[in-house]
C-alpha cells in the first residue's frame, strides 16, 4: 500500500502549471474503501461481497497504460488545463485511500464533468477491485 500524496502540495503545484491562467476551478476527488459492499451501494452483483454483508478491505490494483490514456483523454476536453491522478495498489483496509484524482479548468460545469469522465473511466475500465467480507 501507498502513501497518498498531499492534495495542498498537488494544488500548489497545480497553480505552477503554465495552464493555471486559464483555471477557474479546481476538483478533487478522493476514493476510500467503504464498508458498504458495491452490491448494495449500486445494486450490481459482483465477484466480492454480497448486499447484505459488509466489506472489511480490498485487493486494488490498475493497469498503468490505460490510466494513463485515460488522464490523457481528460486532458484533451474543452477548457481543462490540469489533470493529475495517484492510485493505491494491494491489500486495502476500510478508510484506506484508492485514489486521488486532481482537474483544473475554465469553468464548474466543464470541470465537473471532466472530473467525473475521468474517474467512471478509470473505475471501470482501468482498475480492479475485489471487495473482502469483514
Amino acid at each position: 500500500m501507498a502513501t497518498m500524496p498531499s492534495i495542498d502540495e498537488w494544488l500548489r503545484e497545480a497553480k505552477q502549471d503554465p495552464g493555471f491562467r486559464n483555471c477557474g476551478m479546481y476538483l478533487v476527488h478522493n476514493g476510500t474503501v467503504r464498508e458498504t459492499p458495491k452490491a448494495q451501494a449500486r445494486g450490481i452483483e459482483t465477484d466480492g461481497v454480497a448486499a447484505d454483508e459488509k466489506v472489511g478491505g480490498m485487493h486494488f490494483d490498475y493497469d498503468e497504460q490505460r490510466v494513463q490514456a485515460a488522464v490523457e483523454e481528460a486532458r484533451a476536453l474543452p477548457g481543462i488545463e490540469y489533470v493529475r491522478v495517484w492510485l493505491n495498489r494491494g491489500e486495502l483496509e476500510l478508510g484506506d485511500d484508492i485514489m486521488l484524482v486532481l482537474i483544473g479548468g475554465d469553468i464548474r460545469p466543464r470541470v465537473i464533468d471532466a472530473l467525473q469522465s475521468l474517474v467512471g473511466t478509470i473505475k471501470n475500465e482501468c482498475v480492479s477491485e475485489v471487495e473482502k467480507p469483514a
